[in-house]
């Protein structure tokens, strides 16, 4: 089991493994943050080093603020570290938010946390048409698995999943219709991982490839909510 995992960019992280404790080192992309979260989830180790600038990213926040808001990683050790593997500082679960990492308003900021992310990085991402917000309880399918539609463009869609959805992944999207469904493939944007209410989920921009843009835009016509 390593002691020490690693997320920074993958020119920086011979440097930033270098760092590492004695023992297992295991090292993450910057863009598999959520990898990341579930490797440091499941193995719960020593120490997580975490390049500077990616720290300091919505998406390096939200890692941050996750690790600290589980009460099973308090032990964890996260030190944020310059690319060359220098200037090293710590950040000690529940030091950023000045409550105990396992306390409501902890768990609070790291979701919110997450959610400003997920608003950041859609409008970098997918968002380059017009999204009309969907009414809740429209499911639509991800490879297979469920999902909830959150707001939908001819270009994109936002969804919440309880499925992992990984930045870069390739997908096949459905659109739910009595008699034609719209299927399409598309790329996930970005991703968030959140925990509402202790269930765990997440949040992703999925950018079409190729869709039937006619039949999206029927779909948003019949479907959007007033004001979107």
């Amino acid at each position: 089991m390593p002691t020490t995992i690693v997320i920074g960019p993958p020119e920086h992280l011979p440097a930033l493994q270098a760092r590492g404790i004695a023992g297992q080192t295991d090292a993450f992309d910057d863009t598999d943050a959520l990898g990341a979260l579930d490797a440091i989830t499941d193995q719960r180790p020593d120490v997580v080093l975490i390049e500077r600038g990616f720290a300091e990213t919505p998406r390096g926040m939200a890692l941050i603020k996750r690790i600290k808001a589980d009460p099973t990683l308090a032990a964890c050790n996260i030190r944020i570290v310059a690319p060359d593997g220098r200037d090293t500082r710590s950040a000690a679960p529940g030091a950023a938010t000045g409550v105990s990492p396992s306390s409501p308003a902890a768990v609070a900021t790291a979701v919110g946390t997450v959610a400003e992310a997920a608003a950041t990085l859609d409008q970098r991402g997918t968002r380059r048409a017009p999204r009309a917000v969907m009414p809740e309880g429209i499911d639509v399918q991800i490879d297979g698995n469920p999902a909830t539609l959150v707001n939908l463009s001819p270009l994109g869609a936002q969804v919440i999943s309880p499925t992992s959805l990984k930045p870069g992944q390739r997908v096949r999207f459905t659109l739910p219709d009595p008699t034609r469904p719209a299927r399409c493939r598309g790329t996930v944007a970005w991703a968030a991982f959140e925990i509402p209410k202790g269930l765990a989920r997440y949040r992703a921009g999925i950018e079409f490839v190729d869709a039937d843009q006619a039949a999206v835009e029927r779909f948003i016509r019949a479907h959007a909510n007033d004001g979107s």
